[in-house]
């Protein structure tokens, strides 16, 4: 799945594509807010985007039943605002890192973690080694690690 963006307007349009087979992508559905930025999550039943920007740093949290095709869930929302967060996930765990939080907050240090099973808002799970943002996670059933 891939949700939102920013050129050439900032959109909340979801598209996915099927990994088995080659093609174009498909529409999905809408996340509830056009926004751009946001940090993508997931188990094997659901895709979940957080944060973002549009045209303000937002804390939102959406979630999708990636079985089938529809317009975002409200999952929760994360302990704070920020865009170009750095993600990772299991399928129990969802981890949201750094990011820039705007005006006044900046750049963040913040691991937020969801279960991804359940809904409801990010609890603070410590901090990144410095503030930043637009990194890369990658995870598996163990750990993550950020860049």
């Amino acid at each position: 799945m891939f949700a939102g963006g920013a050129a050439p307007d900032i959109s909340n349009i979801v598209d996915y594509i099927t990994i088995a087979s080659t093609g174009n992508a498909a529409d999905f559905g809408d996340l509830s807010a056009t926004r751009s930025g946001t940090a993508g999550l997931s188990s094997s039943v659901r895709g979940i985007f957080a944060g973002g920007v549009a045209p303000s740093t937002i804390n939102i949290i959406d979630y999708f039943t990636i079985a089938s095709t529809g317009d975002a869930t409200d999952f929760g929302d994360l302990v704070s605002t920020r865009r170009a967060a750095i993600s990772g996930s299991t399928n129990t765990r969802g981890l949201v890192a750094g990011g820039y939080g705007g005006s006044p907050a900046g750049y963040q240090d913040t691991i937020d973690y969801i279960t991804i099973a359940s809904t409801g808002d990010a609890a603070d799970f410590g901090d990144i080694s410095s503030t930043r943002e637009s990194g890369s996670g990658c995870s598996d059933s163990h750990g993550g690690l950020s860049g």
